[in-house]
């Protein structure tokens, strides 16, 4: 071999071990760096000439794609159960627990202990006074309790309407991405530094939506739904399109056409169905808290409300009633009938003729709701009447509850149970996908940069950018000692 092709052989090992030097540094700076992607660099024996040498084929970046895409799998399902539970533990804080005095139950509990009291003194305003203010208590616990099921439901609204914008936006990124990629790739470029930035978008848009990604040419990528939704190929990204409401009632939804659906590139798409296109991420979860879980718990508080009023709106309760006529318990003032069921949590109200803030007075609780003047005030008949009608066992007109009778503060205790039930459970499914979206993002990470084994690399490096070192300093003597002949 010629002193020429020594050199030439030297100079591409010193360039080589230069560009590896960048590479593990690259790696060891950001071995805490989440996303990023441990590289190597990739080489071979030159073969173009006869001098030999060696050959920079590119920076390679070592990620398990089918562990990533289990990753993004677990990290959709755990989103998803966390918008569920969130759900359940925001109705439970409406609801109260059995414990508390304010709760639903509490609240009927006191209303009982308060019946009881008047109906042994009867003459006491004082303790007539005391059952108007634990019937108003129960009824603005139901109504807070129907206004926080609408709350709910529009903060569910709203937060779809954000995941609808940073999903077009992250698909608009990663369209982007796959063209730079592709671009670094046929300019012989490092397309690393973006395919991390990709991965980081994708794994961000996993969380609305579970995706499968597949590779394209030069390292492009399409991006499918579960479901079947192309959502990238080649250069056109699908958008998703969605109106948020700006205030929702018990009475809107998406069936009826007051609530918006979710569209892609302007098409309607379902959003309930386990099949639906968009179906086990974050977006779908928030889909069915707008649209299923509230509207269940509106029924059931709803069922609640009318099973209170209907208690005591009976003529055979309250002989001053005629047919149609409000009872204790009020539909926003006036008599409840059947067919404006929905919502009625939201207008529940404690009728005016015993409030004597509205012109009422407390004695009618003992008298009659439409009583002109007061009767015997030792007459406890009505207040004992009231007291069994709150606690007969009747079968609820409406709701998911067993068709046996059940007290009103059985009823209470009864969507109280049920709520904590599908909260643990909920939870219970929280915990397993965390653990398990836990569990992958370790592994994920354990395949990442070894600190250890990249000093081992750099020791390596080092001690090959000094022997072609000295290889070209040997060179140069010898041309020096031809250049004294």
């Amino acid at each position: 071999m010629s002193l020429s092709g020594a050199l030439s052989n030297a100079l591409s090992g010193l360039t080589a071990t230069a560009r590896n030097s960048s590479v593990v540094a690259s790696n060891i700076s950001n071995a805490m760096t989440e996303g990023y992607a441990r590289r190597t660099l990739e080489t071979s024996a030159r073969s173009s000439g006869t001098w030999g040498g060696v050959q920079i084929g590119g920076v390679v970046r070592h990620v398990d794609q089918g562990l990533v895409a289990d990753r993004r799998d677990a990290n959709a399902s755990m989103q998803q159960a966390q918008a569920q539970t969130v759900f359940f533990r925001r109705m439970e804080d409406l609801l109260g627990t059995p414990e508390d005095g304010t709760s639903l139950s509490g609240r009927l509990t006191t209303l009982e202990s308060s019946l009881i009291a008047a109906a042994s003194r009867p003459d006491l305003t004082e303790r007539l006074t005391t059952v108007l203010y634990a019937a108003q208590d129960v009824a603005k616990s139901i109504k807070d309790i129907g206004d926080g099921i609408q709350a709910i439901r529009q903060d569910a609204d709203t937060e779809i309407a954000t995941a609808v914008t940073r999903m077009n936006d992250l698909l608009q990124e990663v369209r982007s991405l796959n063209e730079g990629i592709n671009r670094a790739r046929l300019t012989g470029g490092n397309s690393a530094p973006l395919e991390d930035h990709r991965q980081a978008a994708l794994d961000e848009l996993s969380n609305y939506v579970p995706i499968i990604e597949v590779a394209r040419d030069n390292g492009q990528v399409a991006l499918f739904t579960l479901g079947g939704a192309i959502l990238l190929d080649g250069n056109s990204a699908v958008e998703f399109g969605f109106s948020r409401t700006t205030t929702i009632t018990a009475n809107m939804t998406q069936g009826a056409g007051l609530l918006s659906g979710l569209t892609i590139n302007g098409v309607d798409i379902d959003t309930a169905d386990d099949r639906s296109p968009v179906a086990g991420g974050r977006l779908a979860a928030l889909f069915a808290v707008r649209d299923e879980l509230a509207e269940e718990a509106q029924a059931r508080i709803d069922s609640v409300a009318r099973d209170l009023v209907e208690r005591f709106q009976d003529p055979t309760l309250d002989t001053t009633l005629l047919a149609g006529d409000a009872g204790l318990f009020t539909d926003n003032a006036a008599a409840f009938t059947a067919a404006n069921e929905v919502g009625l949590a939201s207008r529940l109200a404690v009728n005016a003729a015993v409030d004597p803030d509205q012109g009422g007075a407390t004695w009618r609780l003992r008298d009659g709701i439409n009583a002109t003047v007061q009767g015997p005030v030792s007459d406890a008949t009505l207040l004992q009447d009231t007291l069994a009608a709150l606690n007969e066992k009747r079968t609820p007109a409406s709701g998911p509850f067993t068709t046996s009778g059940i007290s009103a503060p059985n009823l209470a205790s009864s969507i109280m149970s049920l709520t904590g039930t599908e909260r643990n459970l909920s939870e219970q499914s929280l915990a397993f996908a965390t653990t398990r979206e836990g569990e992958l993002k370790s592994r994920l990470l354990s395949d990442g940069v070894d600190t250890d084994e990249e000093m081992q690399r750099l020791l390596l490096i080092e001690q090959t950018y000094a022997a072609n070192a000295r290889l070209v300093q040997t060179v140069e003597d010898l041309l020096d000692i031809l250049m004294r002949i």
